[in-house]
């Protein structure tokens, strides 16, 4: 893990704690990383740059969408299984990485409450606005909660994870699929279940391989809000770094990768454009057609989440579908390698 500053916010004697972890170096990294991906072939920008205040309200349109699956078949799993997920962790202390509102987790910690077995929340997540607002609602909602809030990246701040009690950890929304599986992710996973530890446990939830056509529909609606979310990131790289890219110049376009069983999503110039990035200094220049890279989202199967799983410590214990295989969860335990 990298180094980082502790900064705890008590709130005002509130059952809640709120940790923000800074790094020091994290300004000079994250534009090194910037320029590395901009400099890539196809130029590829990171997704953490979807979510400010109005991407997220972008993103939460999308979830509402009809063709957009993902969202509401995972609600629906979670509501048909989380009295039997919570029996059998037992958890007392449910974990979430990467939070946002904690909306689907809600269910959860009503089995946990129904049960008699609720102590503590700990959300994850970059947005210290977020996470503040969604601790004071809960502990609102679920009398002697308690929550213990990280502000940091879930890539970076695992060891800041409270794991006294008995943990479920979750992963949810098939954010897995955002990570390369054949690096990224399963350095995630051991990581995860270095600091959960052998006995640990965690709900994954994945997105399914299936038909182009219901893949094409779900990221490339006719409403055009997933176009605006992706379009949006331009505003933020404009705001955040001093680049001018003009988003009239640019479309949003989503694709399947059969080979790669993953959907792309990029920005595609419409004529011959160069754009400065004032920060780095850097002017890029881009051709009629030329692609930028804002986001993969890889599809799984049942035997491809257990391959991803084995590569770390967990080993599949219960395995969750809807009755047209659009979304799984895994319920998984870390064991002895």
């Amino acid at each position: 893990m990298r180094p980082s500053t502790l900064d705890p916010r008590p709130m005002n004697d509130s059952p809640v704690r709120l940790d923000l972890h800074i790094d020091p170096d994290a300004p000079r990294r994250e534009l090194e990383q910037l320029r590395h991906g901009l400099l890539q072939e196809p130029p590829r920008v990171s997704s953490r740059y979807f979510y400010d205040a109005h991407g997220s309200e972008l993103f939460e349109r999308i979830t509402e969408l009809e063709v957009y699956y993902q969202t509401r078949t995972e609600r629906r799993l979670l509501q048909r299984h989380a009295g039997s997920i919570v029996e059998r962790t037992g958890a007392s202390q449910l974990i979430e990485l990467g939070s946002g509102a904690a909306t689907k987790t809600r269910v959860l910690l009503d089995a946990m409450r129904d049960q008699g077995s609720l102590h503590r929340y700990v959300p994850l997540d970059v947005s210290e606005s977020m996470v503040r607002r969604t601790a004071e609602e809960l502990v609102a909602e679920y009398p002697g909660l308690e929550v213990h809030g990280i502000v940091g990246n879930f890539l970076e701040h695992l060891g800041e994870l409270p794991t006294d009690g008995r943990s479920l950890a979750v992963f949810l929304g098939g954010t897995i699929g955002n990570l390369r599986p054949e690096d990224e992710a399963v350095e995630f996973l051991t990581a995860l279940g270095s600091e959960l530890g052998a006995g640990g446990w965690l709900l994954l939830g994945t997105d399914l391989i299936k038909d182009a056509e219901t893949l094409h529909r779900a990221y490339n609606d006719p409403q055009g809000v997933t176009a605006a979310f992706n379009l949006n990131l331009l505003t933020v790289l404009n705001r955040r770094f001093g680049a001018d890219f003009d988003l009239s110049q640019w479309s949003h376009r989503a694709v399947w990768s059969s080979e790669a069983q993953r959907i792309e999503m990029h920005l595609v110039a419409s004529r011959p454009l160069e754009v400065f990035v004032a920060a780095l200094d850097l002017r890029i220049r881009f051709a009629e057609g030329d692609h930028l890279l804002t986001e993969i989202s890889t599809k799984f199967d049942r035997p491809k989440v257990d391959r991803l799983l084995e590569s770390s410590c967990f080993e599949i214990d219960q395995w969750y579908t809807d009755e047209r295989d659009l979304f799984g969860l895994a319920l998984a335990r870390c064991v002895a390698r």
